[in-house]
């Protein structure tokens, strides 16, 4: 999903005009974004969490010349999803299990 689909499913949603759906949504987005650049955790319960994490300072290689290179310190947005939402995710993805697995995640024996 992009932008213009978030747009239109608010549009939708909402029975307001795109116009206005898309105001909503910049709105939304911009309200997480300020709180980010001042450094704030932006919690959204169901959903998850945008946080800030420090990336410390590194020693990387440039893969086209082999030459050792200084990787600058920067601090990265990341997202937890929350309990819900990871539970909804993993709801529809679900992989069965060899039987051994199961029942080592179940406590289960299995007989053989």
């Amino acid at each position: 999903m992009n932008r213009n689909n978030l747009i239109d499913y608010v549009a939708s949603q909402t029975d307001r005009t795109k116009k206005e759906a898309e105001q909503f949504v910049d709105a939304a987005l911009s309200g997480i974004s300020e709180a980010l650049e001042k450094g704030e955790k932006v919690d959204l319960r169901g959903f998850g969490a945008f946080q800030l994490s420090e990336k410390k300072e590194r020693q990387g290689r440039n893969p086209r010349t082999g030459e050792t290179m200084t990787i600058a310190a920067k601090r990265v947005c990341v997202f937890k999803p929350g309990k819900e939402l990871a539970e909804r995710v993993n709801s529809g993805g679900t992989v069965a299990q060899p039987a051994e697995e199961s029942a080592k995640v179940h406590g289960d024996k299995i007989d053989g």
